[in-house]
């Protein structure tokens, strides 16, 4: 366990000992931790409904695996666990929330509001047109951008987050350091430098056909909501349209010529009830509710609302007063004239993980504006 906090150590043993998640993560909503979890014994394990082969898993299981050791000691590597506060609330949303999610790059992208978009991987020109405008308007309204790092749309959506200087997220159905397909390793390289690589399954871990349909889950629930742009009759993407309806979220799709077979499952979506889009605009209008309750939730997280500056009367409409000094010196250090990231952090000498969460509840409270990476108060 060198090198390896035992709350990871304990997590990896539960993810390890397989089947059904739920049972685990009812043991950890009952234990706390996962070295408490660990530590019950087999009459709680089984009283929270863990079957005879996790129990003995858990009681007889090795330690961790050296590619996983090796990958988690990598700067910027994490494990998050359904325990832990970072823990996307989102996700915890949906029908089968997973165990934990490995993830590569910038954690704190679970928590922003993003838009799953999705579609085909035999995509046309038009259609890889349209992922491309889409994208980037998300990205330049300061919404991240879920795909699934799959050929075709994925990639075009993911490409042109980072293009635009925006955020994007990768949700894999294989290992976090495992590209598909592998024409993609650049750009997975390129989003975890820049963005979110995340996956339920350990490193090393092969991409395999049946991991694909459990992905799309993990793709619609962190997603305020799903788009989809070009998707055949049988197509993954109606797959992650059909769960993000279920979890309760939007779906939109993007119309198509009526001689496109790559536009009839779009089609079909709209027939079913989907919101027809021709621009991103209509998406982001629909999906701002939504993100104000993600902002709450962020709030909670944060154990504070915002906090008006020592002259309240220059204070946001609508703001407390609050002593937190530190929400504090970020709005004097936001003027009218847009700051960038690395101006702000200057200024307020906060790390760039809290900033990001604070400028992240000011954003979504309507109080700040974010346009090509720089921020400044709204008028």
């Amino acid at each position: 366990m060198a090198g390896m906090d035992e709350d990871t150590h304990a997590l990896l043993r539960l993810l390890d000992a397989g089947g059904p998640s739920a049972p685990r993560r009812r043991l950890l909503d009952r234990c706390g931790t996962p070295p408490l979890a660990l530590a019950a014994g087999e009459r709680t394990w089984r009283e929270a409904g863990l079957v005879a082969a996790q129990i003995h898993a858990l009681a007889a299981g090795p330690g961790p695996s050296a590619c996983v050791r090796d990958w988690l000691a990598r700067p910027g590597h994490r494990l998050i666990g359904w325990h832990d506060p970072d823990y996307p609330e989102l996700l915890r949303r949906i029908q089968s929330p997973p165990l934990a999610l490995f993830a590569a790059g910038d954690a704190d992208l679970l928590w922003h509001p993003a838009v799953a978009v999705v579609g085909s991987r035999a995509s046309t020109a038009a259609g890889r047109d349209h992922a491309r405008e889409f994208a980037r308007a998300f990205a330049r309204a300061g919404l991240a951008v879920c795909s699934g790092l799959a050929a075709g749309i994925d990639t075009i959506a993911h490409q042109a987050a980072l293009a635009a200087e925006g955020a994007t997220i990768a949700v894999l159905g294989s290992g976090p350091d495992v590209p598909y397909p592998r024409a993609n390793a650049g750009l997975l390289r390129d989003i975890a430098a820049h963005g979110l690589v995340v996956s339920e399954h350990p490193p090393g871990t092969a991409a395999r056909r049946e991991h694909f349909p459990a992905r799309n889950r993990i793709i619609a629930g962190l997603g305020l909501g799903t788009v989809v742009i070009e998707a055949a009759q049988r197509s993954g993407a109606l797959i992650t349209a059909r769960l993000a309806a279920d979890a309760g979220r939007e779906v939109f799709a993007v119309p198509g010529s009526i001689r496109n077979p790559q536009a009839r499952g779009c089609h079909r979506l709209i027939r079913d009830g989907a919101t027809l889009v021709e621009a991103a605009d209509e998406v982001i209008v629909a999906l701002a509710p939504m993100a104000r309750s993600l902002a709450d939730a962020l709030r909670t997280r944060l154990h504070g609302p915002i906090c008006a500056p020592e002259d309240t009367s220059a204070a946001p409409a609508g703001a407390s007063a609050h002593d937190d000094p530190d929400y504090q010196r970020l709005w004097s250090a936001i003027g009218h004239d847009p700051s960038p990231m690395d101006q702000l952090l200057e200024r307020t000498g906060l790390t760039t993980a809290e900033l990001s969460s604070m400028l992240l509840v000011m954003e979504l409270d309507g109080r700040i504006v974010l346009e090509h990476g720089r921020y400044y108060r709204k008028s």
